[in-house]
């Protein structure tokens, strides 16, 4: 896209944020929810927009049905910083957001009219010609606030707060809308491509699970374990994929091959994943399917007698799934798989995502 009255263009690094805690003063920090979809760049010239993922990749292709609003409602010349969402009754659906990235040009279409997307900007890091990065970040936010005055939806402002008792609420009520948490940052903060600078507050919760099988890492298929995969029984004793968790030192990764290799023989017979490792992957809970993200990587995996049980860390669960990478903590061997249940895990009350703006 042309940048000659851009201050600056893509490709751009975004800040990022490391995990932590709500500061116990509110004194020189101010509050955001924490949003759960795909962090991303808008680059807006005259008549031409450019959306840019966290990775620095081209993002327009997939929501064509942002260029319109995006095009009428923000300023002429200008970079933002936020987050593309999609709403579904009333709450965030972090799934139908990554049904989008497809490379058929006919399921985008018609995926933009059956799940359209929303961008909610937290950041203004350059207006008309001015860089305004250097800028501290209450400053930055209240030049947003005026450059978005007048937007609507697909378009938002993220709330905003400086009262550490409204963000505890937040981070408690949000949750049931779909989202991930709170941000907080301090309010002289410079923006900071690539460096964690800011601090997210996410919920943490423990699970004990059981462990079906495994995918060899990337960096030694047959020598190192990448990730376990992992699964809790259902109302009907079925074995539903939760998720995985792959936080190992190498070493561990290592000693992991030899520890489960008893577990390996004769696993496929009488597992509960049996038939999924040679039908074709249809449903989203089964462990062996690809991945438009991961395009290349290998996603196949190794069965494993279901006899052990790990205790995991994890943030939430979004239709029946850890929404992401669950922290392995231990071993429990004085649980059953078979005592493994949904029934363990926290249920959220609903929020209504449309009350979060009215914030």
């Amino acid at each position: 896209m042309p940048i000659s009255e851009l201050p600056f263009g893509p490709p751009l690094e975004p800040m990022l944020a490391k995990a932590g805690e709500l500061p116990a003063d509110a004194e020189g920090w101010l509050f955001e929810p924490k949003w759960d979809g795909f962090r991303t760049l808008v680059f807006r010239e005259g008549g031409e927009l450019y959306l840019q993922s966290r990775d620095k990749k081209p993002m327009l292709r997939y929501f064509p049905e942002l260029e319109a609003p995006l095009l009428a409602m923000l300023p002429a010349r200008c970079v933002l910083d936020g987050e593309l969402v999609i709403a579904r009754d009333g709450a965030l659906d972090f799934s139908a957001l990554q049904q989008r990235i497809h490379p058929a040009r006919s399921r985008v279409a018609r995926l933009a009219e059956e799940t359209p997307a929303g961008f909610v900007a937290f950041d203004l890091l350059a207006l008309g010609g001015e860089d305004l990065r250097e800028r501290p970040q209450l400053e930055r936010r209240r030049c947003l606030e005026d450059a978005l005055a007048d937007a609507s939806s697909p378009l938002f402002v993220t709330p905003m707060t400086r009262d550490l008792a409204v963000a505890r609420e937040w981070f408690t009520r949000f949750e049931g809308a779909g989202l991930d948490g709170v941000m907080a940052k301090p309010i002289a903060l410079t923006y900071q491509p690539k460096k964690r600078a800011m601090r997210k507050v996410k919920h943490a919760r423990t699970a004990d699970v059981a462990v079906g099988g495994f995918r060899w890492h990337k960096k030694g298929p047959g020598t190192l374990v990448g990730s376990l995969l992992l699964g809790l029984y259902d109302a009907d004793g079925r074995l539903q994929h939760l998720g995985v968790t792959s936080s190992f030192k190498m070493e561990e990764r290592a000693r992991l091959v030899e520890e489960l290799a008893p577990l390996r023989e004769g696993a496929l017979e009488g597992h509960p994943w049996a038939s999924w490792a040679e039908e074709e992957v249809t449903d989203e809970r089964r462990p062996g399917m690809t991945s438009r993200w991961s395009a290349g990587k290998d996603l196949s995996w190794v069965p494993l007698r279901v006899e052990r049980v790990a205790e995991v860390k994890y943030d939430h669960v979004q239709h029946g799934r850890f929404r992401h990478t669950a922290t392995f903590l231990r071993w429990r061997p004085d649980k059953r798989p078979a005592d493994c249940g949904f029934d363990q895990l926290d249920v959220t009350p609903p929020f209504d995502l449309s009350q979060i703006f009215g914030a």
